[in-house]
């Protein structure tokens, strides 16, 4: 089993196996959506060569509109080609935390986790709640969810950063404009090709009663578990379970993707700079803006990629957001 340490040679075997597998899944993927888009595009053609010559306006309308969605399902093939970063077709856990500003922020932080859970659902991803603090009158202090489905970490690695909303506020008797913050941060789930070795002695389990989400598979005994990594100050946590030892089987395996996602960055260069941006939720840190007043715009402030469809953003559609960044980024 390797250590977790710098010493990049400890980790250069399981990251190379998993890199190969995630290549072969990637080409096979890719050759059978082409196959796919091709026999769509050619019956696209032969609709509109046969509405033409039978004079069927209808018919050669629908097949154009066939032509414009298979532009766009080639458009995201593109991009999803180039994900091919050593965990980007993984899974991936997604975090928010709420930021300064009580009430607002919380309120906020729903919204958000709200937009990436609509976006998966879209997408037939999987979601699965793992851990959530709810705030003092609404919203959530902070909430872990579990994005299940193909290139799940590599659509959303970007989204890591803090999110800024300006809005009338609905808990102001005033109804005066707030600005709040929340922080997203999102990591892989690792599979059995990597291992991490973690020493328990470098961690500390604590045990309390579980609440928030998760319905009747909440029970009011101790079976949530955290754990905290001493040397790095990652502290991981799980309620979804019914059981103590099944919540803690769940957070095991979150820090050992924490723990590798840590070392995937340190790697990359781009540790400190992430790092900088997780530890303060504030205005330096932005990534995206989200303004309901007093006009309607979400601009991504990495991009400067915007659209006034901030309806369409909150349900989820944000797409080109993720697309753009990724591009920039690749």
């Amino acid at each position: 089993m390797n250590s977790l340490t710098s010493d990049t040679s400890l980790w250069d075997r399981p990251l190379e196996a998993q890199k190969l597998m995630s290549e072969k899944n990637r080409i096979e993927r890719s050759l059978n959506e082409y196959q796919s888009l091709e026999g769509r595009f050619k019956d696209a053609i032969d609709l509109i060569e046969l509405g033409e010559a039978e004079e069927e306006e209808e018919v050669v309308r629908e097949a154009e509109e066939e032509l414009s969605v298979i532009c766009e399902e080639v458009k995201r093939e593109e991009l999803e080609a180039l994900l091919s970063g050593e965990a980007d077709h993984n899974d991936c856990f997604l975090e928010v935390h709420a930021g300064a500003g009580g009430t607002e922020a919380q309120d906020w932080a729903e919204m958000l986790l709200r937009m990436y859970i609509r976006w998966s659902e879209k997408r037939g991803y999987k979601v699965d709640y793992l851990d959530a603090s709810e705030g003092e009158e609404a919203g959530l202090k902070s909430a872990t969810i579990k994005i299940s489905g193909y290139n799940a970490y590599g659509w959303l690695k970007t989204e890591s950063g803090v999110h800024r909303l300006v809005r009338i506020s609905p808990f102001d008797a005033n109804s005066r404009r707030h600005t709040s913050f929340a922080s997203i941060w999102v990591y892989p789930v690792i599979d059995d090709t990597i291992e991490v070795a973690i020493n328990e002695k470098d961690c500390r389990i604590d045990t309390y009663r579980a609440s928030g989400a998760g319905g009747q598979h909440i029970n009011k005994t101790d079976s949530a578990v955290r754990i905290t990594h001493i040397p790095t100050g990652i502290v991981v946590q799980s309620q979804s379970q019914r059981s103590q030892f099944q919540n803690r089987d769940e957070a095991w395996s979150m820090l050992r993707a924490r723990l590798y996602e840590l070392e995937l960055r340190k790697r990359e260069e781009k540790h400190q700079a992430e790092e900088e941006a997780k530890s303060e939720i504030g205005w330096g840190y932005q990534i995206r803006s989200y303004v309901l007043h007093p006009y309607q715009l979400v601009k991504d402030l990495r991009t400067g990629v915007e659209t006034s469809d901030t309806k369409g953003v909150l349900d989820g559609d944000i797409d080109k957001f993720l697309s753009s960044s990724l591009s920039a980024s690749l």
